[in-house]
């Protein structure tokens, strides 16, 4: 019998071995001169590889470590098939339809929480338990831990679809319940003896926050063009994030705010300092650039007016706590405080603000 019957083909100083393999003709070639003895050796090998497969203890990668078909045969072996490679193989084919804030938050969980304690084990070797048990010593929010979570269920997820897995074992592993913070809005006392510590665009800004409900990312993100004076009214259409602008954070989120007096006086007062040749309302009056993220508001303004003033700290989301609260106070509906605020869900704007709704008290 010659060679190329044996599945074993000559082709000048090195050798082509030919199998089939899960219905796939498979050909790799062993650089090295076909000798009387590596052909020998190369046969022994095509055997070794045919007995392998019909008993099912086939590795493609142990045969052929730098074959581009072992990594792909790799991945129907949950039993070899890593976790850190299944990872970094669903980030490859996933990134492109990724925003950029999402695709920074996934390398993080991936790289900095899921490879290092994870990333060795086989995708047969994961269990819930073994998530569970990591999830109750990680010391981070439980929001935070459900965020850390999502590659690696949609990773599995994918395994599942595709039957590389017959179970799921992350469909036994819940996202814990998130603790809702307390609102702890400003009273007008609060908020009036701020305002008479800030001056120019850093008044205007926390006027408008405190009088508009918008998130601190959609205020920096706010324009001249979704202003709307003559119909009284701005609109809600991008959010900043970690410096990049997006989309807001949900179709509800893209809506449409009427405007309060307070913050129509904001705004037109703001309008004096960047309506004329800006885009952006909103700007860092010690640069004259655009806010990119809240640190230096928080930094530059809020936390030295509250020092100022002596008042109990609070993050600057309770500016828009304050306006919820004082919507709901002088009996506006709360549906239509919900959309003023880019809440799809009503009922959980009766769930954090409820004791502000007069007619629930």
């Amino acid at each position: 019998m010659d060679a190329r019957q044996r599945g074993i083909t000559i082709r000048g100083d090195s050798v082509q071995l030919s199998f089939t393999f899960q219905g796939v003709r498979c050909r790799e070639t062993i650089p090295m001169p076909p000798t009387k003895t590596a052909l020998k050796e190369l046969a022994l090998k095509l055997q070794a590889i045919k007995h392998e497969i019909r008993i099912g203890t086939f590795d493609y990668f142990r045969h052929f470590p730098y074959s581009k078909k072992a990594k792909e045969f790799r991945k129907t072996r949950p039993d070899l098939y890593t976790i850190k490679e299944a990872l970094i193989n669903w980030l490859r084919r996933n990134q492109a339809k990724l925003q950029k804030s999402t695709l920074q938050d996934y390398n993080s969980a991936i790289y900095y929480h899921l490879i290092p304690i994870f990333g060795d084990l086989t995708i047969a070797e994961l269990t819930a338990g073994k998530v569970k048990e990591w999830l109750s010593e990680l010391p981070c929010s439980n929001k935070r831990k459900g965020n850390i979570l999502i590659p690696l269920r949609q990773a599995f997820e994918e395994l599942f679809h595709d039957e590389v897995i017959d179970k799921n074992p992350l469909t036994r592993v819940k996202n814990l319940p998130n603790k809702t913070r307390e609102p702890e809005p400003f009273t007008q006392d609060e908020i009036a003896r701020i305002m008479n510590e800030l001056t120019g665009q850093a008044k205007n800004l926390i006027q408008f926050a405190f009088y508009s409900g918008l998130r601190t990312s959609e205020l920096i993100a706010l324009r001249w063009h979704d202003v709307d004076f003559e119909n009284n009214r701005v609109f809600v259409r991008s959010a900043y994030v970690r410096g990049q602008l997006k989309d807001t954070k949900t179709k509800s989120g893209k809506r449409e705010v009427t405007l309060q007096p307070q913050a129509k006086e904001a705004l037109l007062n703001q309008h004096a300092f960047t309506g004329k040749q800006n885009e952006v309302v909103f700007h860092d009056p010690d640069t004259n650039q655009p806010w990119r993220n809240d640190q230096p508001i928080r930094k530059k303004i809020w936390i030295p007016a509250l020092k100022k003033t002596n008042i109990k700290y609070r993050n600057p989301y309770q500016t828009r706590h304050t306006f919820a609260s004082m919507m709901l106070s002088r009996g506006e509906h709360y549906m239509w405080v919900a959309s003023q605020m880019g809440h799809k869900d009503w009922g959980m704007i009766i769930k954090v603000y409820g004791r502000w709704i007069p007619q629930l008290k």
